[in-house]
């Protein structure tokens, strides 16, 4: 008689099925803190208005100021159409470079000290914190999309374009939004933290390509601009949104590298908070 096929041990068959479950695990943490973003912003829809008002200041004064005097290279197309991706990353990075804040007033409230005793491992609870910052980043895209197009700007419409462009958004708000959790991390206070957060964002946004060509920058400001990644997601959001020549596969590495270790910082950091 052939002897019975004996089935495998369990042991073979956990590792296979630990893996995805685990994914799905923090998958589901993860989304959890981008709804109860999308719940807050729902409760306080006059944060869109107010966060409507930067950009279009910008683009309003700024872009149509130095759009009629042609003061900035590049390369043949209207400065308007050349700084509205560069104003929507600046959005982007204003609201995630302050996002820390929420984290210490959730340690003073208790909160923070209760996730981080979960079983959902630290590096979860800030990327999923991260992405919420995200969300807020396509409230963005959908603010100055539309300024851009009632003042003549010349976008590319196409859905995988905006789907790209809302992804690249919200990956570039997720890293800053991590950077933000670091620092709170580091200084641990609010006051410390709003200090730091502007002594940055100017910096990281002028040294950039948001708002003239790398190329017009003086030498010892364009090493910085290579590695900022705000330039990158410049870079990537200017590619889809008015499909200039763009290094989009960089750019998406980069930033994806950036928010890899953005989270891994981050993670282990935060529990000084709530020592």
């Amino acid at each position: 008689m052939s002897a019975r096929p004996v089935a495998p041990p369990n042991d073979s068959v956990e590792p296979r099925t630990a893996a995805p479950a685990t994914v799905r695990w923090i998958g589901s943490r993860i989304l959890a803190f981008c709804v109860i973003e999308l719940q807050k912003i729902r409760h306080d829809r006059s944060e869109l208005l107010t966060r409507a008002i930067q950009p279009a200041l910008w683009l309003l004064i700024f872009g149509t100021t130095f759009n009629a005097l042609h003061a900035v290279p590049t390369g043949g197309l209207p400065y308007l159409d050349y700084l509205t991706p560069g104003v929507l990353a600046q959005s982007t990075l204003f609201v995630a470079v302050f996002y820390g804040i929420q984290v210490i007033w959730e340690r003073d409230a208790g909160v923070l000290a209760k996730l981080l005793v979960t079983p959902t491992p630290r590096s979860a609870v800030v990327a999923g914190k991260g992405f919420a910052a995200g969300i807020r980043a396509i409230v963005q895209v959908v603010v100055v999309v539309i300024l851009a197009l009632v003042l003549g700007v010349h976008l590319q419409l196409a859905p995988w374009r905006l789907l790209g462009a809302s992804a690249v958004a919200v990956v570039g708000a997720a890293f800053f939004a991590t950077l933000s959790m670091t620092i709170a991390g580091l200084v641990l206070s609010r006051e410390r933290l709003m200090g730091i957060g502007q002594a940055i964002t100017m910096p990281l946004f002028f040294a950039s390509n948001a708002l003239y060509p790398i190329s017009a920058m003086p030498a010892w400001i364009r090493w910085f601009s290579y590695i900022n990644p705000l330039s990158y997601e410049v870079d990537a959001l200017r590619g889809l949104l008015i499909g200039t020549h763009a290094h989009l596969w960089l750019d998406a590495a980069v930033l994806a590298s950036a928010l890899v270790v953005g989270v891994t910082v981050a993670a282990a950091v935060l529990p000084r908070l709530v020592r």
